[in-house]
C-alpha cells in the first residue's frame, strides 16, 4: 500500500500570498495575455502577442507588469512602489 504525500502551501503570517500571474493589456490594441511573471528579475520589454507592439515600462514603473498588468511585480508587491527591480 503506499502512502500519498500531501502538500499545502500557507500564506506567510506576515502577509498575503504573491500573485504570480497578470494580464498585460497592450495599450496599442487592447490585446490581453495572462503571463507569469519572473520573481528574480525584471521584464523591461514584452512584444505583444496581437499585435507586435513592444511595451516598455512607463516613466516611474520598474517593468511592463507595473505598467500595464493587472498585478504589480513580485519585489513591488513585496516592499511597496519604493522597491524596484533592479
Amino acid at each position: 500500500m503506499q502512502k500519498m504525500l500531501s502538500l499545502t502551501l500557507e500564506a506567510p503570517q506576515n502577509g498575503p500570498v504573491m500573485q504570480l500571474q497578470s494580464t498585460l493589456t497592450c495599450p496599442a490594441c487592447g490585446h490581453n495575455s495572462t503571463e507569469t511573471m519572473p520573481i528574480d528579475a525584471c521584464e523591461y520589454f514584452y512584444d505583444c502577442k496581437g499585435c507586435g507592439t513592444r511595451l516598455k515600462p512607463q516613466a516611474g514603473d520598474c517593468c511592463v507588469f507595473c505598467s500595464y498588468g493587472s498585478v504589480p511585480c513580485p519585489p513591488i508587491q513585496e516592499n511597496g512602489k519604493s522597491a524596484c527591480c533592479s
